[in-house]
């Protein structure tokens, strides 16, 4: 699962990750916002997840969704919804979770909808500034790779929908239990810590080519059941 070689696209992740690590050590920033920031990641990268799904709709329509071994052909836009549900479901839930660890105003406990409701309530220009370049370093792995391989003339959009799954899920649980540790305080050597560990399952970590071996694995697996 790990990455052989990396891209122009990690090395831009790379440089993302680390630049709230010098924020923290020679810029003052609040590590708790930055930290909100890496929480946002997960709405980042389910936005850019819609677009790919939204490219797909425009160019081909329609796809197959797959069900209990029953196949039925559906508008991309009904992969779309589903995603847009499933998947802010389970951020919902992983983010009530890291913002009920950390408190923003006075020890009140903050929600999702607040913070997007009201962001400059929670995001100095710091934050912002480092939210703008997360956008643009998942933006650019996410498009260029996708379109410059024919990735949305071929690709399912099943396969699309839940490629975020795997990365998110590690990313929030890191997200989630470095927001426990945060709270006993020593924040710049921990953002130096987190940030590596961070690192290493974003950037170097192959998702996608586990899921592609996952999906094979499983046509394999229908094909001998035939």
């Amino acid at each position: 699962m790990i990455k052989r070689k990396l891209t122009e696209a990690d090395w831009f992740l790379i440089v993302a990750n680390l630049l709230p690590v010098y924020g923290v050590w020679f810029e003052g920033w609040y590590a708790k916002e930055v930290f909100l920031v890496y929480c946002l990641e997960t709405i980042i990268i389910g936005f850019f997840t819609l677009i790919k799904l939204g490219i797909v709709t425009v160019i081909r329509k329609k796809d197959w969704w797959e069900y209990q071994g029953s196949k039925t052909l559906v508008s991309g836009v009904f992969f779309m919804l589903f995603f847009l549900f499933h998947y802010g479901l389970f951020i919902g839930v992983q983010t009530s979770i890291f913002l009920g660890v950390i408190s923003f105003h006075d020890n009140n406990t903050s929600t999702i909808l607040q913070i997007l409701v009201h962001p400059h309530n929670y995001l100095t220009r710091d934050a912002w500034l480092l939210l703008s370049v997360f956008l643009f370093a998942y933006g650019y792995e996410n498009l260029t790779g996708f379109i410059l391989s024919n990735d949305y003339r071929i690709k399912s959009m099943g396969r699309i929908m839940f490629e975020p799954y795997l990365r998110i899920f590690v990313q929030q649980f890191t997200v989630i239990l470095g927001s426990f540790v945060l709270i006993f305080g020593a924040e710049k050597i921990f953002i130096m810590l987190f940030a590596t560990i961070k690192l290493f399952f974003t950037v170097f970590i192959d998702y996608e080519g586990a899921l592609a071996k996952a999906v094979a694995r499983k046509k394999i697996h229908l094909s001998g059941k035939q």
